[in-house]
């Protein structure tokens, strides 16, 4: 019996040292001396003409995008400023509703929704929309110098000829 347990003691040791030889050789790191410094790099081949198609989308998206941004210094026509939202959209609404071409914006500057309407060059222009909207507006509509859009094409935007 004493013999049989030597011998199970031996295999214990052995199997140990298996595993740890097995285990030792798998975590061990690779010579990089031996690799080739650019083993991950990749090669692209593309047509030429992509690259035409590219700088001409950026040029077409530059040309758009500054005929968008067009503004100049005008006068808007302040239609109200007040705290509840659902009066400040009842406003813009009636402005689309009598006056669909003129252009409304309505912006939270807290604690005020605020409403103008229009992009005016002149002030006289301006004026002659003032008088308009002062019938549906009783409170009051006041002439704001503000920075306006401009048509990309007619230089000045003057809505509507009253």
């Amino acid at each position: 019996m004493v013999g049989f347990l030597n011998l199970i003691r031996h295999m214990k040791f052995i199997i140990t040292l298996a595993i740890f030889g097995i285990t030792t050789n798998c975590f061990a790191q690779k010579d990089t001396a031996s690799t080739p410094i650019d083993s991950n790099t990749v090669i692209v081949h593309k047509d030429p003409r992509l690259e035409l198609l590219v700088k001409k989308q950026a040029q077409i998206n530059e040309e758009t995008s500054r005929d968008g941004r067009r503004t100049d210094k005008g006068y808007r026509l302040m239609i109200i400023s007040t705290n509840n939202r659902d009066e400040a959209l009842a406003a813009k609404t009636k402005i689309y509703t009598y006056f669909p071409d003129l252009k409304a914006y309505m912006w939270y500057q807290s604690p005020y929704f605020k409403v103008k309407a229009g992009n005016f060059k002149d002030r006289k222009d301006a004026e002659a929309f003032q008088r308009r909207l002062n019938t549906y507006f009783p409170k009051g509509v006041f002439i704001m110098k503000d920075v306006i859009e401009v048509k990309s094409g007619k230089g000045i935007d003057d809505e509507i000829n009253p």
